[in-house]
């Protein structure tokens, strides 16, 4: 499987260099292959351009930078991610997150929009790559662990793909949107984050089944609610479902991942289509 090999490197080398200039060419330099072949593999296989994926994990990384350090000026956060002006970093950060740095100071959000693709070297084996690829929690790891028996909200939306045929922004609005439905139903203890291009969990601290179907209905409550993008009003929908963590301490990473894609099934969703 050299072609995951190479797509391996070329996550781990952009994630090692966010904040230095990085060229598609510099990439292609690091692995000895052309230009076109790191495009189109990164392509067919994450579904953006390299240098899409770089903004946006820019962008996220300097989300983190805004709210962590409140006294850090504008400027000096957009340098460090190798834009020279404050309009030039306003305009990268509104392109992503949909409103200005400023803006998300005052009313941040405390989930990442954009978390960095991972996948397991011990994939290289693994035909279905496509499958397998994930995005990096491992920094939530330790916590998730120690909440065995709590309550996990899965949700994953609706007709992600139409929405990005539409426009790629329309795509990431939706992902905003619904990322703060999940938000405003958790609880102050719970934790949000995204497994995905179109999945979300909410890791509650919380054993109590009726707390966690409250958090469903709050978050199904808001479905055919729509967005607004360049005049289209397009309905947001969330499959959503509740399941306990069982996991314990022994789970491993790539283990928590499986049981999480299989909960959400297409059987799950065809089924909450039909109401049944």
């Amino acid at each position: 499987m050299e072609n995951l090999g190479l797509l391996i490197e070329a996550l781990e080398f952009i994630e090692q260099n966010l904040a230095s200039p990085i060229r598609t060419e510099s990439i292609s330099e690091h692995l000895h292959c052309s230009k076109s072949t790191i495009e189109k593999l990164f392509k067919y296989v994450n579904n953006i351009s390299i240098r899409d994926y770089i903004i946006r994990r820019r962008m996220s990384r300097a989300s983190r930078e805004l709210v962590k350090n409140p006294d850090r000026s504008l400027l000096d956060i957009g340098m460090e991610y190798g834009y020279g002006s404050n309009e030039a970093f306003t305009r990268a950060f509104q392109s992503v997150w949909q409103v200005s740095p400023s803006e998300f100071r005052k009313n941040p959000s405390e989930f990442e929009l954009f978390p960095g693709y991972r996948i397991e070297r011990e994939l290289l084996e693994d035909k279905k790559m496509t499958d397998r690829k994930k995005v990096d929690i491992s920094e939530l790891y330790d916590c998730i662990k120690e909440r065995k028996g709590c309550f996990l909200i899965l949700g994953d939306i609706k007709g992600l793909i139409p929405i990005n045929e539409i426009s790629r922004k329309a795509g990431d609005l939706a992902i905003i949107t619904s990322m703060k439905r999940m938000e405003q139903a958790a609880g102050p203890e719970d934790i949000v984050f995204r497994i995905g291009g179109d999945e979300f969990v909410i890791l509650t601290d919380s054993t109590d089944e009726a707390y966690a179907k409250k958090l469903c209905g709050e978050i199904v409550s808001h479905n055919d609610e729509c967005i607004s993008w360049d005049g289209n009003e397009i309905p947001l929908t969330l499959y959503v479902k509740a399941v306990r963590y069982e996991g314990g301490s022994a789970l491993r990473y790539s283990d928590f991942f499986t049981m999480l894609h299989s909960e959400i099934s297409e059987e799950f969703k065809r089924k909450c289509y039909e109401g049944k």
